[in-house]
């Protein structure tokens, strides 16, 4: 086995999923609450090397790339609009998905949909500490929302909303739109303890995009780079398989 051609295609499939990342980071960074994806390089024990007859081979590691999340701050912009919700903390906002399960964002554009009742602007509903959000529409009263997520129209409360910590923030499973969903037996979720509400803001991706551009590029060098030692060891083999073909032809 040729080692130093087997590594090299590895390299290549680690630093292609790393172009993979940065461009799905690009993509979500204009999205309110994205969190962006980091690329981490590990080596793993791929098999062994041939040796001489009689004697044993040595093993050898190839790089292999993994993804976690980074879910710091990213930074609140003001919109003065009543339904915009910003969080500051770890919480997450809860929402009901479409076949009933929970899922959770940090994206806080929210909206009222034609019955009154709070949603995202994908249209599915905002979970709240007592059920429901719904609002009167008919009612001219201005809806206001408190730091602890208390939600009121004029002098009716309307409720709370449900806003989730997670005691192990690596078990939450990135979906699409910014939503991440949670095993509650590992992700340990519980009600915000530490978090606070900002009325009138939204968050911001915690992704740079100038940042993630030289990521791209770094990563691509660095494919362009593996990419020639294929093509050299291929040149090499060729080689060499051609000069012994012309030696046991003599």
């Amino acid at each position: 086995m040729d080692v130093s051609l087997y590594s090299a295609a590895a390299a290549m499939n680690a630093t292609e999923r790393w172009q993979d990342l940065v461009a799905d980071n690009l993509s979500s960074a204009s999205l309110p609450g994205a969190r962006q994806q980091e690329i981490s390089f590990t080596a793993v024990q791929a098999g062994m090397s041939s040796a001489a007859p009689g004697t044993a081979g040595s093993s050898f590691e190839i790089p292999f790339a993994g993804a976690t999340t980074n879910f710091s701050q990213g930074e609140l912009k003001a919109t003065g609009g009543n339904l915009d919700v910003a969080l500051e903390g770890p919480g997450f906002f809860g929402v009901q998905m479409p076949d009933g399960s929970t899922a959770y964002t940090r994206d806080g554009e929210f909206q009222l949909n034609g019955q009154g009742r709070l949603t995202t602007k994908q249209g599915y509903p905002v979970k709240g500490t007592g059920g429901s959000l719904t609002f009167d529409p008919s009612n001219t009263a201005p809806i206001t929302i408190s730091p602890d997520g208390k939600l009121s129209q004029g002098a009716d409360v309307k409720g709370g909303i449900a806003v989730t910590e997670f005691g192990n923030m690596k078990a939450l499973s990135m979906g699409n739109g910014g939503f991440f969903y949670a095993d509650s037996t590992v992700a340990k979720p519980k009600p915000s303890a530490t978090t606070s509400v900002r009325q009138g803001f939204v968050e911001g991706s915690n992704t740079s995009p100038t940042m993630a551009m030289a990521s791209l590029i770094t990563s691509m060098r660095m494919f362009e780079s593996n990419q020639k030692v294929m093509t050299m060891q291929s040149d090499r083999m060729a080689k060499t398989i051609s000069d012994l073909s012309g030696t046991s032809g003599m």
